[in-house]
């Protein structure tokens, strides 16, 4: 027999089915909703989102059960194997992830559907265990404290002299961001990083000059 005829053998065997039994596909399909239900609960207890999501956790659980299910289908058969690639090679996804998070556990979800559609349970079952190790770990390291920003409005040439020395009265950091000088009239800015913003504020605004007072903090990313 020549290569060519090996290789003809070969494709045609491809074509044929697979021997999938029922119960591995069982098997498969049970895992995968373990995880999936295992991935739900802990994005669920993960997020700090304020707008959660049901709707996305309930499609990132079922996304794990269509991806082994996608994969089990390839394992059957060559013909469905190149059509599924042909078919997801033209679907196109436009729904914006606005949280670094929510693609995490996207990745995660699909990741769990992969391997488990390839029939390796135990890493998909180790590595998503290790997966909440990190999370936890990593969420419950301490971050340096975002700056406060001390926004103040007056009518003094003599303002920012003054506000600056109640800003070093309650810290030693500071930078002083923004500075608009119009008629007599001030403007001042001053990034700040105290523990208490209460008792800087009530200073500030004791001062004569100081016509308005505003201490703002965000959640955004802090710069180190």
């Amino acid at each position: 027999m020549s290569f060519t005829d090996l290789f003809k053998n070969s494709v045609v065997e491809g074509f044929t089915n697979a021997d999938i039994s029922l119960s591995k596909i069982l098997v498969t399909l049970g895992i995968t909703v373990v995880l999936a239900l295992y991935i739900f609960a802990i994005y669920r207890l993960a997020t700090k989102s304020v707008f959660y999501s049901k709707g996305f956790a309930i499609s990132m659980a079922a996304i794990s059960v269509i991806t082994a299910a996608i994969l089990i289908a390839m394992q059957s058969n060559l013909v469905i194997s190149l059509g599924m690639v042909g078919a997801l090679s033209i679907v196109r996804f436009r729904t914006a992830i606005k949280d670094p998070m929510d693609l995490l556990f996207l990745f995660w979800s699909i990741g769990v559907g992969i391997i488990c559609g390839a029939g390796l349970y135990s890493v998909a079952i180790v590595g998503s265990l290790v997966v909440t190790v990190v999370l936890l770990v990593l969420s419950l390291t301490p971050v340096v404290r975002a700056p406060f920003l001390l926004v103040v409005n007056g009518e003094d040439e003599e303002l920012e002299k003054a506000v600056l020395a109640a800003v070093e009265h309650h810290t030693r950091a500071y930078r002083v961001k923004s500075r608009n000088r119009s008629r007599g009239h001030m403007d001042l800015i001053v990034e700040v990083r105290v523990k208490e913003g209460g008792d800087l504020l009530r200073e500030v605004a004791a001062i004569p000059s100081v016509e308005e007072a505003s201490l703002l903090s965000h959640d955004g990313e802090t710069t180190f």
